[in-house]
């Protein structure tokens, strides 16, 4: 009997024992902020101009920055507590950041990145894995972790990461969210730790492709331009056939989409990879470095980059590291200590098969193409898996990356929904130097994508039709629901297909017109506004809002006017009453 009870006893232990386990498990899934967040702040941006000069181009949004980037009386930890622990804090903001809230933007706190930004999984052992909004059992990827989960939760409007080989592109296509790796030397590096810099460059996340553009538009010191259509677009047809997923549910849904936003004649087909064997004759030389014989020429140019990486950081950090000897995640000791020390005749190699690239990459895309590829081959790997701190897993989440990486070129990472419940992704890549032409590129297919995705995963349609005027609302209400995301670009696409179907509905245009004010688009807004007042002559918030489009446009008389109208109709509007009021003050 003893024995039975000592038993009982140990069973009921175990038992709470698991139960705690499972609770703190719990805890850690429904954390506030997923995990992104090392630390928590406000950078204000200066007070805006006064009328009639235009807003900071960035007011009205956050962001946060990955550990990487000095912050004025922070210690930019580089994801590994050794370096905080045995670095000052920094004595001025870094340029990017500053940029950005000088922009009008709020900088609202420092998020994770990999050990030393070194890994692709988002994995850190030193802290807490940011937890994956698109797919909490999988990965965020990284090196810019933290900076992904916090755009994907909607914790900030948008967020600055640092990309080698992937470190954006990666966890964007993780995360299920819009993600840019700017050309090579664009963006200042002043005030960012160093990880290969004839790799690295500034990136950032978004959820919405006009935030993602605005904030290139800071960010490259850009004015906004006539927007300029590609005329030369590549589908890289073999890279799309070494996925899991149907061609229908990644390639093809871009095809479609560029058909209807610029037409078909652009696009044509190439096998990439027999491409780049002949355009780049360098990368035999790194054949060596597999054992079973040939490798593709994507996988080669992850190795060339591999090479290039761990050779560069050795010669910024070696010396520290050899004095603190850190703690580092496996995948860090792999990459520094791993195989023999690289020789000068690898880096020239190095150097030669990036001058190809860029020529190559050059060659097939001119100045107004762009190429088409998988941002990555292989679905987020679960968490914890042991794969994930592997030289191999490193290798091929980073061999489609190698493209922009190496040629110094652009690259955006578009979602395409989800398949068997993770995110999937493609990428639109442009010669380098080609950054706005891409950010217009992407502006203008985001919405035609966004709907041959939602087309893509639809199963079959029913036989029962319904009318166009059920479909117009349909088609509103989704709009409604991309205007409350702030995804104003979707929206304009979904109010656009309500009018399609049903034209006489002074609402359509009236909600379209709200998305156009939010993009910007003040002319369009001021046009659909007026056909919304044709079809509806009581529509108060159309009157309301073309007073805005004409104010934003200098119309000063005719914005009072609407403002007044507004109030006829609905003496009580405080808005329409406090506009009037100010620009009667200013302008009569």
């Amino acid at each position: 009997m003893a024995s039975q009870s000592a038993n009982l006893w140990v069973l009921l232990g175990l038992g709470l024992a698991g139960i705690l386990m499972m609770t703190r498990k719990l805890k850690k899934a429904v954390k506030a902020d997923f995990g992104a967040f090392l630390e928590r702040f406000q950078l204000l941006p200066p007070p805006q101009p006064l009328p009639p000069k235009a807003p900071h181009p960035l007011t009205g949004l956050s962001f946060s920055v990955s550990d990487v980037f000095n912050i004025t009386g922070f210690v930019t930890g580089f994801g590994n507590p050794d370096w905080s622990k045995t670095h000052e804090s920094a004595t001025q903001t870094a340029s990017a950041v500053t940029a950005l809230v000088e922009g009008g933007a709020t900088c609202v706190g420092k998020t994770i990145v990999d050990d030393m930004a070194l890994g692709l999984s988002g994995e850190n052992k030193h802290y807490d894995v940011p937890t994956n909004p698109a797919s909490s059992s999988r990965v965020a990827g990284g090196a810019s972790s933290g900076a992904s989960v916090a755009v994907a939760a909607k914790l900030v409007d948008f967020s600055l990461g640092i990309d080698t080989d992937g470190g954006v592109r990666v966890p964007a296509g993780y995360c299920g969210i819009l993600g840019f790796r700017p050309s090579l030397g664009i963006v200042s590096h002043m005030g960012i730790i160093p990880v290969s810099p004839s790799l690295d460059v500034v990136g950032w996340f978004a959820r919405d492709p006009n935030i993602l553009r605005r904030v290139g538009h800071v960010l490259l010191q850009v004015p906004f331009t006539a927007q300029r259509n590609p005329r030369n677009i590549v589908i890289a047809d073999d890279l799309f056939k070494s996925l899991n997923v149907h061609i229908n549910r990644t390639s093809q849904v871009v095809v479609k989409a560029i058909e209807k936003q610029f037409g078909r004649q652009m696009i044509r087909h190439e096998t990439l990879d027999s491409y780049l064997s002949k355009k780049v004759p360098s990368l035999k030389s790194f054949n060596k470095l597999n054992n079973d014989g040939q490798l593709s020429t994507i996988r080669l140019l992850a190795h060339v980059v591999q090479v290039l990486k761990r050779h560069e950081f050795k010669r910024n950090h070696d010396d520290w590291i050899n004095t603190v000897k850190p703690t580092l995640d496996p995948i860090v000791t792999a990459q520094l200590h791993g195989g023999l020390d690289v020789t000068d005749t690898e880096i020239d190699n190095c150097h030669a098969v990036r001058n190809e690239m860029r020529s190559a990459l050059n060659d097939l895309l001119k100045s107004d193409g762009i190429l088409v590829i998988p941002t990555v081959f292989d679905p987020p790997p679960k968490t914890g898996a042991k794969e994930n701190q592997s030289m191999e897993y490193l290798l091929r989440a980073c061999s489609l990356a190698s493209l922009a990486s190496l040629s110094g070129g652009c690259q955006a990472t578009l979602p395409l929904g989800f398949h068997d419940k993770c995110p999937i992704s493609v990428s639109l890549v442009a010669r380098h130097g080609g950054d706005r032409f891409l950010l217009d590129a992407v502006h203008s297919l985001y919405a035609s994508v966004q709907e041959q995705v939602e087309i893509a995963a639809q199963p079959m349609r029913s036989n029962n039709a319904i009318s166009k005027e059920e479909s117009a609302e349909m088609a509103k209400e989704k709009g409604n629901q991309a205007f409350k995301e702030k995804q104003w670009l979707r929206a304009t696409g979904f109010y656009s297909e309500a009018i399609k179907l049903n034209g006489n509905n002074g609402t359509y245009f009236s909600n379209r017109a709200a998305a156009h004010l939010e993009l910007g688009s003040f002319v369009q807004a001021e046009i659909d506004c007026t056909k919304a007042i044709e079809l509806d002559k009581k529509n108060v918030k159309a009157y309301f809002r073309r007073g805005t489009a004409r104010e934003m446009l200098g119309y000063y008389n005719q914005a009072i006017e609407d403002f007044k109208y507004a109030l006829i109709l609905e003496p009580t509007n405080k808005r329409a009453a406090q506009c009037a009021e100010r620009l009667m003050k200013l302008f009569q």
